[in-house]
């Protein structure tokens, strides 16, 4: 079986397992998997490959493109400003941006941002990935469009622009850029290596994702002009956009965030471990509870399947078998990399890889490695 580095302890034997099996069978290239239990970690393993000719191993400091695990890092940006009092989640975006009530979006609350059911989760076409990259004139489009549906009334995931909202009133707030903020104020505090806009001198760590296999368009027969084909080619860009310089450097909080299995579970177990870690305090019981004030339940009208989305996270539902009940928030990234917050076990799970799997809520990879891990911690 294929070798691994790292330290597991023996009650997650089957996880270690898991990922040595992939890792010899060539379903994973290279991977890393953490899970932390009261802050501690109980797995931080890693191995494979970080490119694809196999010449560079998979190493504890790689980082690669986690997708729209990077939601989860921006939400908690907003969620700090929440904790300080800077930011309510029921008051009109428009109190933070006024540029944003343009077009019938006066109403529009900041929870809407937050839970996927702002109306625009998407940018009115045409528009490029380079025009995304420009976060500045990008997140000022958004302000000027109308919404796609009525705010409020159902989810339609923020696809690309999650973090040109959410990270717009971060700015308006505090002055700084989202990729800043959590830099100076979570990740820097926390000891975790997560870039949201990658500095040059760390490229060199980086294992490219490999895209995934070719399959035939969920899109296939929908909307021309419906909410999901306008979201998903709005713009059209395949997985190895994220190859380049210009995009890792961008700060797109949607998805281009950077950073490894350990780095996520740092952070998130702050959230596990009810807002504070290592004597680091970002938020309290009471913010923390807003996660799990449910804002949707039912079908998403970009993903299309029944999703229940809280206050920045999303939330155990049918879509998502492979978590048990319990209090416990999540989010997924393309390809199956996953963030996974227990707040009763204060448990954080995480799964990050290069090879991108098929899924539309992870992979069977992520299948695998989560359900063993709660398999231990039980």
């Amino acid at each position: 079986m294929a070798d691994l580095d790292g330290v597991c302890d023996e009650r997650f034997a089957e996880v270690a397992a898991r990922l040595s099996e992939n890792l010899d069978a060539g379903d994973e290239l290279g991977a890393s998997i953490a899970v932390l239990v009261d802050g501690e970690p109980v797995v931080d393993l890693w191995g494979g490959w970080a490119d694809q000719r196999r010449t560079a191993p998979w190493r504890r400091d790689t980082i690669t493109n986690v997708w729209s695990c990077t939601k989860t890092v921006t939400s908690l940006a907003a969620l700090l400003l929440v904790e300080r009092g800077l930011l309510d989640v029921d008051a009109p975006v428009a109190r933070y941006w006024p540029e944003f009530a343009a077009r019938g979006k006066e109403g529009v609350l900041v929870r809407h941002l937050l839970s996927h059911t702002s109306g625009v989760s998407g940018w009115d076409r045409p528009v490029t990935v380079a025009d995304v990259r420009d976060v500045p004139a990008s997140t000022a489009r958004l302000a000027a469009q109308a919404p796609w549906w009525p705010p409020g009334t159902a989810s339609g995931y923020h696809l690309l622009n999650y973090g040109h909202l959410v990270g717009a009133l971060v700015r308006r707030i505090d002055g700084r850029t989202l990729g800043r903020f959590v830099a100076e104020e979570i990740a820097g505090p926390l000891g975790a290596d997560f870039h949201i806009g990658l500095p040059d001198s760390e490229f060199a760590r980086v294992a490219d994702v490999v895209p995934p296999p070719l399959r035939s368009s969920d899109l296939v027969g929908a909307d021309p002009n419906g909410v999901a084909m306008k979201t998903f080619t709005g713009p059209l860009g395949g997985a190895e956009e994220s190859w380049r310089p210009e995009w890792r450097r961008a700060e797109i909080g949607a998805a281009n965030g950077h950073g490894n299995a350990r780095s996520l579970a740092r952070i998130h177990s702050v959230i596990a471990c009810g807002g504070t870690l290592d004597g680091v305090r970002l938020l309290s019981p009471r913010t923390i509870d807003l996660i799990f004030r449910q804002a949707t339940d039912g079908p998403d009208l970009v993903l299309g399947a029944h999703l229940r989305f809280g206050i920045g996270f999303g939330l155990p539902s049918p879509a998502v078998p492979y978590l048990p009940e319990g209090r416990i928030c999540f989010w997924t990234g393309w390809g199956g990399s996953v963030v996974v917050i227990d707040t009763e076990r204060r448990a954080a799970i995480s799964y990050v890889m290069n090879n991108m799997g098929t899924g539309l809520l992870g992979s069977d990879r992520t299948t695998q490695y989560v359900k063993a891990a709660f398999a231990a911690l039980d």
